[in-house]
């Protein structure tokens, strides 16, 4: 076995030339990417594209990013549109990727970059890193792919793909800082930005979680889970935590078509986004009581909710009010609402609105 296993790793020395010609051919078509390198636009844009895909990329799929991109992309296709966007347009085109984090920090992020940096992103990783919501896996990422200039980049996709190849079989967070050492010596001097992009479609389309396709693979000859065939037992699952169970209630008042909304703070969960009042599960106070004096009927349905780092249970009042109190706000209850709100308030009024 160990003859074997040198043997691998001896042509392990060949993984980033493999990857780029199979890169070449197999990667994948996404709207971030640039298809012609003599489009000046395109790639005077790119850093925005590239850091804009990143941000969204966090915790969401590549499916449900797109559109989202695409949308986001067409209202704002510069760094200085972005900057110069209403906040709440931006909550409001940002409602069901979640995280909503992320969108505060775009628009703090594209003020600074359209202010500071004249509209130009920094190309170093320290640079990037003082930026408000980019952490040390956006900052590589964009200095790779946006600039082509060698940065390690490790996503879930990559972490998977060197596990699998080096058959390392512990749990991903046991083995995190092994696992981007050898990234890190598998990353090109040239090319770095295509090698991620490479290795994270690897992850994406062949090596996945769950039935990787093997016999596709364009490393299966020196991938050691392949050759030790185990690669169904690599990476280990880690024990997943159960997530603690909170509990509040929110009221849905109408007027006719119109349902009263209140913004969220700027900060905490679901900043800036449209709501029904009230929410008593954010802390350890009391619950709550109406926001104002109706005929408030308890739902016999409960809205089931799932955040990051805890579960959700709100009971939900109901009333139909003859007019909008002081300090309310209505909103006409159509289908350009309720693709404007956050996934909590979308379930919540989808489920107890019927018109």
């Amino acid at each position: 076995m160990k003859k074997l296993i040198s043997k691998s790793v001896a042509e392990q020395k060949n993984i980033p030339n493999i990857l780029l010609n199979w890169y070449k051919d197999n990667g994948r078509t996404l709207p971030w990417r640039s298809k012609n390198e003599a489009d000046l636009v395109f790639r005077n844009n790119y850093p925005y594209l590239i850091w804009v895909s990143e941000i969204m990329l966090q915790q969401t799929t590549v499916k449900a990013v797109i559109p989202y991109f695409n949308l986001f992309i067409d209202t704002w296709p510069t760094v200085f549109d972005l900057a110069n966007a209403k906040e709440e347009d931006v909550y409001s085109m940002w409602a069901g990727l979640g995280y909503y984090s992320r969108a505060r920090n775009l628009i703090k992020c594209a003020r600074i970059i359209s202010q500071d940096y004249k509209g130009h992103f920094p190309n170093s990783i320290g640079e990037l890193l003082k930026l408000p919501g980019i952490g040390p896996y956006t900052s590589a990422a964009i200095v790779a792919i946006a600039f082509d200039k060698k940065a390690t980049v490790v996503d879930a996709n990559v972490e998977r793909v060197m596990a699998r190849i080096f058959s390392l079989r512990k749990p991903i967070i046991e083995v995190k800082k092994q696992i981007y050492s050898l990234s890190d010596k598998l990353t090109p001097t040239e090319r770095s930005g295509d090698y991620a992009q490479a290795v994270m479609d690897l992850g994406a389309t062949i090596c996945r979680p769950i039935n990787p396709l093997c016999y596709r693979c364009p490393l299966n000859k020196v991938c050691l889970s392949r050759i030790k065939n185990i690669v169904h037992l690599v990476p280990k699952k880690s024990r997943r935590k159960e997530k603690p169970i909170r509990y509040g209630t929110i009221y849905v008042a109408t007027q006719g078509r119109y349902v009263v909304l209140v913004r969220r703070p700027s900060i905490g969960l679901l900043p800036n986004m449209l709501c029904p009042p009230t929410f008593g599960w954010l802390d350890d106070k009391a619950l709550l009581g109406p926001p104002f004096a109706a005929s408030w009927k308890i739902s016999s349905n409960k809205i089931y909710h799932a955040f990051t780092h805890f579960k959700l249970v709100l009971s939900v009042y109901k009333a139909e009010i003859s007019k909008i109190p002081s300090g309310s706000e209505a909103h006409l209850f159509d289908q350009n609402l309720i693709d404007s709100l956050p996934g909590l308030a979308k379930k919540v009024l989808t489920s107890s609105i019927k018109f």
